[in-house]
């Protein structure tokens, strides 16, 4: 029907709208009620373009990362009080698409010899203050050169990663250098929980030792089961698809972009919706933390 009464409007100098109205069977008032309209539709396509360019300025910001829920959250933010259904349909339309998580390959190798400690989580990724429970996991990066392979531990209270190392090897040292660096930046507490999977590494004398020195609770999942740690399971995933990159050209290169992900993207940039707080960045959940404590 807008084409009808487009071509109306192009015609009418030359035929008269009551004639065009005739031929076309349309009503008159029907014609002059979207002519009245046609200013305020003008305005509404200028808003719309304003917003799509704001959607790809924040969808390029998050390295192409964000869908729908993380834009709007974004432009909410920014002080845009603007409808999420509309967002949503912006960007669909214009191909602007946030990116799905793939599967990744386990490095899990349990030692059968060694006994396992205790579940201390029970699949319960909820921590009440920061430094109490942490979960942890080891990944494989490939490169030209071979695996690059990279330890972790994120703080649940605020999916923070407060320790990482990198290494061409994943023997005991690479999650013990993970987990010093956890607890001299992520301010544990006396008796936090570490929780990690029955890997070899993880059931080493040598890590043993380090939960022992930093005062902290091992915490084991079963073997096999990817729900037990399923927290950082779902934080590879996220970096290795928001990275984008499949193989690295030498591992000094993936050091680098795995280093300036978690450092400048994902724990200060990143948002992340918390059950209490909304959307916020690991950072800023971390120091809404702090501020209650210490209010």
């Amino acid at each position: 029907m807008n084409e009808t009464y487009a071509f109306i409007e192009a015609e009418k100098t030359t035929h008269g709208v009551a004639f065009l109205c005739r031929l076309l069977k349309v009503a008159r008032s029907s014609f002059y009620a979207w002519l009245a309209a046609a200013k305020t539709r003008t305005v509404w396509r200028a808003a719309d373009q304003a917003l799509v360019h704001e959607n790809r300025v924040i969808h390029v910001g998050s390295r192409q990362t964000y869908g729908v829920p993380r834009v709007h959250a974004e432009l909410r933010r920014l002080g845009r009080r603007v409808n999420r259904k509309r967002v949503a349909r912006l960007m669909r339309e214009h191909g602007i698409q946030g990116v799905t998580h793939r599967k990744r390959r386990s490095l899990t190798r349990p030692d059968k010899k060694a006994r396992p400690a205790p579940d201390l989580i029970g699949r319960d990724f909820h921590a009440d203050a920061p430094g109490t429970k942490l979960v942890g996991d080891i990944t494989a990066l490939p490169t030209a050169e071979g695996w690059l392979y990279l330890a972790c531990w994120l703080d649940l209270a605020t999916r923070e990663v407060v320790g990482y190392s990198m290494a061409d090897h994943h023997r005991a040292d690479l999650v013990v250098d993970a987990l010093r660096m956890a607890a001299g930046r992520g301010r544990l507490r006396p008796g936090c929980i570490a929780h990690l999977d029955r890997g070899s590494e993880y059931t080493s004398s040598q890590f043993r030792c380090a939960i022992g020195e930093l005062r902290l609770r091992q915490s084991c999942g079963r073997t096999g089961s990817c729900f037990d740690n399923a927290a950082a399971e779902s934080f590879w995933a996220l970096l290795k698809e928001e990275i984008g990159t499949r193989v690295w050209p030498d591992r000094a290169t993936a050091r680098a972009q795995v280093f300036d992900f978690i450092e400048t993207f994902y724990n200060r940039r990143r948002l992340r919706k918390h059950k209490v707080f909304g959307y916020l960045t690991p950072a800023e959940t971390r120091r809404r933390h702090q501020h209650g404590l210490a209010a």
